[in-house]
């Protein structure tokens, strides 16, 4: 009933926010796209991927400070393809900005494992939500899990500062029913609009044997999209 409860609160969440975006007249909505590829899947310090290619693309409607969109990404070897529904509501005033964001990952190829062999299908059962906050070029923000499936006990906390085309990113990984606790510090660079690169590398694990701790290099290149 837990589970159940969550899955119907997040659903009922998204819905609420893409029918108040829906309720505006048609000039008042935007609509954006995005594409792009990575020579790697590169997520909070860790590479889903192995060293395989990442391509991905989304498409986002915003009215005023509400949005909503869905991203799709290929590359992640544990789970396969994989699409995300998001709304949230964004926002700033004078030098500070704030994002409230909730998210449902789902991997519609995936049998999940020996684990969980019954995940097929999981929208709502990976689920997140997320708070940022921003000033001038610092920002912090908390993601805490939501769904039927993810553990009430993980956390993901990042501290961030960017100055000009450069930035530095430190995510802290916390999950109670896990000795696989990590930290990882991300350099990036954006050459221009469309190429940035990342250097990452996890600083502190509970346990060393748990995640490859290698440096990581992603570029990233971000094709135009016009509708």
């Amino acid at each position: 009933m837990k589970k159940l409860s969550k899955a119907i609160v997040l659903a009922s969440a998204m819905t609420a926010g893409l029918a108040a975006v829906n309720t505006a007249q048609a000039a008042d909505v935007e609509v954006s796209a995005s594409a792009g590829v990575s020579n790697m899947y590169l997520w909070r310090g860790l590479d889903l991927g192995y060293g395989a290619a990442m391509v991905d693309g989304s498409l986002d409607i915003a009215m005023g400070g509400a949005y909503a969109g869905v991203w799709t990404a290929s590359g992640y070897s544990s789970w396969g393809s994989e699409y995300d529904l998001y709304v949230g509501y964004a926002g700033e005033v004078e030098d500070f900005s704030y994002d409230v964001m909730l998210a449902t990952y789902t991997y519609p190829s995936s049998a999940g494992g020996a684990d969980q062999p019954d995940s097929e299908g999981n929208t709502f059962d990976f689920s997140e939500y997320i708070i940022s906050l921003g000033y001038m070029g610092a920002s912090l923000s908390y993601t805490g899990s939501m769904g039927a499936e993810s553990s009430d006990d993980y956390s993901y906390i990042t501290l961030g500062y960017g100055y000009d085309a450069y930035s530095v990113m430190v995510g802290i990984s916390d999950d109670e029913g896990s000795e696989a606790d990590y930290t990882h510090v991300d350099l990036s660079y954006a050459v221009n609009d469309n190429l940035s690169f990342t250097l990452s590398k996890i600083v502190d694990m509970d346990e060393d044997d748990s995640y490859d701790d290698d440096l990581k290099v992603a570029f990233y290149y971000s094709l135009p999209v016009e509708l």
